[in-house]
């Protein structure tokens, strides 16, 4: 997906949430922003995609700021409060393969769900596992599933990925002889889910947590480690959760990839031609 105009407000945003958390000093704050702004001006263009250019600036600003992971904290809570949901919802759904599926997509809300009461958020869970997918082609992502030797699934945000979790023990379940990997970012990048946020979220037990090779937001497949892109050349399915795959994988039209999200925000909304908040399991027919 390239770049919309909405969305360099979203990444000067994202720039400010990451000034805030590393440093309280506010003349440290103002200097981030505005060598920020700099940053912007070098690396946007009107072919930009957002996920790598914004991913190139924040991890710029790191640098600047002498940081490593400032979201390490947003992280932990989300993790614990989705955990902490989903181990109540276990106690109150029979979850099969479709609802998992849409626990999944109706996870990742959790992007914006750190200060959420716990109960409020399984209330908003509850209430999107009854909408409807505005696109819905699980029942093409079954199939193929029940075809596959390999499945690649790629992780979005933390705390999402525990719902994740939910999925991926129902297609096991379901599709007991596949083999799955399970893809996170080799360094910290805002909230995406690391390889060892991957492997404390204990999603090592339902398949093989592997690196992108990149802490890249998505996956822009010019910049992966060759470990990375020869499991994702082998795979027959592959699972995309979240708008930064979606960013990063929209445009190589590969019938293999499955995108779960929810869109929320306007650009996104617009590339697949739904409302915003629409939940979409999508295929490129």
């Amino acid at each position: 997906m390239r770049v919309h105009y909405e969305c360099l407000t979203c990444q000067i945003n994202q720039c400010q949430k990451i000034v805030e958390l590393s440093t309280d000093d506010l003349e440290k704050r103002k200097r981030a922003m505005i060598f920020s702004a700099k940053l912007f001006a070098k690396h946007f263009n009107e072919s930009s995609i957002p996920a790598v250019v914004g991913s190139d600036i924040f991890l710029e600003l790191y640098e600047h700021l002498g940081v490593d992971d400032p979201f390490r904290g947003y992280k932990a809570k989300s993790n614990k409060l989705a955990q902490r949901v989903v181990e109540n919802l276990k106690k109150k759904l029979k979850i099969d393969l479709r609802t998992a599926l849409k626990l999944a997509i109706a996870g990742n809300v959790i992007d914006f769900a750190v200060g959420y009461e716990p109960e409020k958020l399984e209330k908003d869970i509850l209430k999107m596992l009854e909408e409807e997918l505005y696109i819905d082609d699980s029942e093409r992502l079954f199939e193929k599933l029940g075809e596959a030797k390999v499945l690649l699934y790629l992780t979005d945000n933390c705390g999402e990925i525990c719902f994740d979790k939910l999925l991926l023990e129902a297609i096991r379940e379901e599709f007991p002889k596949l083999t799955i990997y399970i893809a996170g970012k080799e360094g910290a990048i805002i909230n995406d889910a690391t390889i060892s946020d991957l492997k404390e979220a204990k999603l090592d037990e339902v398949g093989n947590v592997i690196s992108t090779g990149t802490r890249i937001v998505g996956v822009p497949i010019g910049r992966v480690s060759d470990k990375f892109l020869e499991i994702f050349n082998r795979a027959d399915v592959i699972i995309a959760k979240g708008q930064g795959n979606f960013e990063t994988l929209g445009e190589i039209k590969d019938s293999r990839v499955f995108f779960l999200l929810k869109a929320k925000c306007k650009p996104v909304a617009r590339e697949l031609n739904v409302p915003l908040g629409a939940m979409v399991c999508k295929a490129f027919k």
